[in-house]
């Protein structure tokens, strides 16, 4: 299993991200969630903290860098009380030792793999997380793709006025898009995907960073005559334009717009043939020749 990692889809900067501004407005049912925040970090990162239905403790999901926690925590006087991590880059878990040291009694939850430092209880899929004060229960999905060792966290509800499920899928499934194969294969990935696209529609999809504008300019090259593509170009760009995050996303919004989630609709199918000009046997081979292509297109 992989260790540690630097390489991650876009260079790492310890320049902080620029903060964003109100709270973001988001169509078709993808409104976030008040109890979780974003905390912004590199150059596009969201670490995603969600606090408990008391309000005095949070848990955070992937914190690259422990300086915009801290920081976000103590402006909300709350104590560290979890951390989720779905899988070893850097940008995912390279503040867990300041912050260890700073919340000794915090539990950290992650993937099986020990080349993560710092994990007090590894889990496998099928396997559900507890987290006491917070009213949720996180199923474990195995997501291997971007990453081996990667995993996804789900909670089918959220106690309180708003019980849409949410899931935390790190650089599996983005706003728009994938993660690169930087570990697994096409075929991996696509089973991955498809697990995820099974979830409710309204299940609320909070990827680890801010990429939707530039996904769905490519998604627009795969499906150029998709109406609901359009739509969805142009609220992301009023988002960006006024300094908003376009996550979270929706699972219903993705698999109306994602084309990696539509690879077995026919206009994806026949743009990836048409790119990869060979017969495509599956639908991971279409995944892997629109992810192929994405690649090719920065």
């Amino acid at each position: 299993m992989p260790g540690l990692s630097t390489f991650t889809e876009r260079t790492m900067s310890k320049s902080p991200a620029k903060p964003l501004t109100g709270a973001p407005d988001h169509p078709e049912g993808a409104a976030p969630h008040p109890r979780i925040l974003a905390i912004p970090a590199f150059q596009d990162n969201y670490i995603w903290m969600l606090i408990d239905q008391a309000g005095r403790r949070a848990a955070v999901v992937d914190p690259g860098d422990a300086a915009p926690v801290i920081g976000a925590l103590q402006a909300r006087d709350l104590d560290l009380a979890a951390v989720l991590v779905t899988h070893h880059h850097a940008d995912h878990v390279g503040g867990l030792a300041t912050l260890r040291a700073r919340f000794p009694a915090m539990t950290v939850h992650g993937p099986h793999n020990p080349g993560i430092s710092g994990i007090d209880h590894r889990w496998r899929a099928g396997e559900s997380l507890a987290l006491d004060g917070f009213g949720a229960r996180f199923d474990v999905f195995e997501v291997p793709g971007h990453t081996l060792d990667h995993i996804a966290w789900y909670a089918p509800r959220l106690e309180g006025e708003d019980n849409r499920p949410v899931l935390f899928c790190g650089d599996t499934l983005f706003a728009g898009g994938c993660g690169r194969l930087f570990e697994g294969t096409a075929a991996q990935m696509h089973a991955s995907l498809s697990r995820l696209a099974a979830l409710p529609g309204d299940t609320l999809v909070y990827c680890a960073h801010e990429y939707t504008a530039s996904n769905l300019r490519f998604a627009r090259k795969v499906e150029p005559d998709s109406a609901a593509l359009a739509r969805r170009e142009a609220e992301v760009a009023a988002l960006r334009a006024a300094n908003r995050a376009t996550v979270p996303s929706s699972i219903a919004v993705e698999r109306a717009t994602n084309p990696f989630l539509r690879v077995t609709h026919p206009d994806v199918q026949r743009a990836a043939q048409a790119y990869s000009d060979q017969p495509l046997a599956d639908a991971a081979a279409t995944l892997g020749a629109v992810r192929h292509w994405k690649d090719s297109a920065h």
